[in-house]
């Protein structure tokens, strides 16, 4: 049996310090960022460094952090995929059951933070605004796009919920995939697709030397964005 070495050292060893002041940040070379040269809006930006992540070779670049608040205003964090980006909006896209912790937060306090860290990259960026959730049709698109397990297992529900048999949950998965595929085109009636309309969106590239630099857009109103940059 494998055993967990932090549950098998003795007591009095020291703890997580040491080894997390030994490893390495920012080992490779990191890219330059020229802010002056950023466009006027982040949208542009913000394609132009995934594309840079999907060449570099950076595992899953599309992943994203999710943070939300709850009814007693306790934070919660997890990693989605995302959807899309509507550029006429600044609308970041995400979909989950609407009947999750995620859809329960945005339910009660529809605002959110996303975040984006592209290690090979040495970058982040970080988003805030309003998040609204769109129309049945447009989500019902979005679930039927997804594969057959991730549509099964998405049509379950009670996600957060104790799991006391996963044996039946295995047979309620396999009828879930019986069902789709008898009729691919259902689609649960709490599937949410959600798009945040960012009110402020930073990147930041990482240098080496920790002379970082960050560059912030800032809503504007009908006007656009204004921009400018953060100290490190």
């Amino acid at each position: 049996m494998l055993v967990s070495p932090a549950l098998s050292e003795p007591p009095g060893t020291p703890g997580l310090r040491p080894l997390l002041r030994a490893l390495p940040v920012f080992a490779g070379e990191t890219p330059g960022f020229a802010t002056a040269a950023a466009p006027a809006g982040p949208v542009g930006l913000f394609a132009a460094w995934l594309r840079e992540a999907v060449e570099a070779g950076e595992p899953e670049p599309h992943a994203m952090t999710l943070a939300t608040v709850d009814a007693d205003g306790y934070p919660s964090a997890r990693v989605l995929i995302l959807k899309d980006v509507l550029p006429e909006a600044a609308g970041w896209q995400f979909a989950v059951q609407a009947g999750s912790p995620k859809g329960r937060d945005l339910a009660h306090r529809p605002y959110a933070a996303l975040t984006f860290h592209w290690k090979a990259l040495a970058r982040q960026v970080r988003l805030r605004g309003p998040v609204t959730a769109e129309d049945a049709e447009s989500a019902a698109a979005d679930f039927r796009a997804r594969g057959l397990p991730a549509r099964a297992a998405a049509s379950l529900g009670r996600q957060s919920t104790p799991l006391t048999d996963p044996a039946a949950r295995e047979r309620e998965l396999t009828a879930a995939r019986e069902r789709l595929a008898r009729d691919p085109d259902a689609v649960p009636p709490e599937w949410t697709l959600y798009t945040l309309r960012a009110e402020r969106v930073e990147f930041w590239q990482g240098r080496r030397d920790r002379d970082h630099v960050r560059l912030a857009y800032d809503r504007d109103g009908a006007a656009g964005w204004k921009r400018g940059r953060l100290w490190p």
